[in-house]
């Protein structure tokens, strides 16, 4: 998870605060990385290039809130983007489709 402070102002603490945080309310067990800028030209490196291989709805590249997911393949390309509605589980039939095609 990549915490950013630009959606409502919802992630204001520390690296560390976040993700002692979003394990104890959330249950997160992945890491959790630092906080970063995802829009604007203040954007990660990262995120630039995610936006820029996966657009948002109907061509968008700015990340409208939080939880926007992205599936990334063994390969590093990008393979589908996902709205912060989209519920993790409902990822996992892409995700094992991704996981069978690298095996491959």
């Amino acid at each position: 998870g990549f915490p950013s402070n630009e959606f409502g102002k919802q992630d204001p603490g520390s690296n560390a605060e976040i993700a002692s945080f979003c394990q104890l309310e959330y249950g997160v067990s992945f890491p959790m990385m630092a906080k970063v800028a995802v829009n604007g030209r203040d954007a990660h490196p990262l995120y630039q290039w995610l936006v820029k291989e996966a657009r948002g709805l109907l061509g968008t590249t700015a990340i409208k809130w939080n939880f926007t997911k992205f599936l990334v393949g063994r390969d590093g390309q990008v393979i589908r983007r996902y709205a912060p509605i989209d519920k993790p589980a409902s990822l996992q039939k892409d995700i094992e489709v991704a996981l069978a095609a690298a095996a491959s």
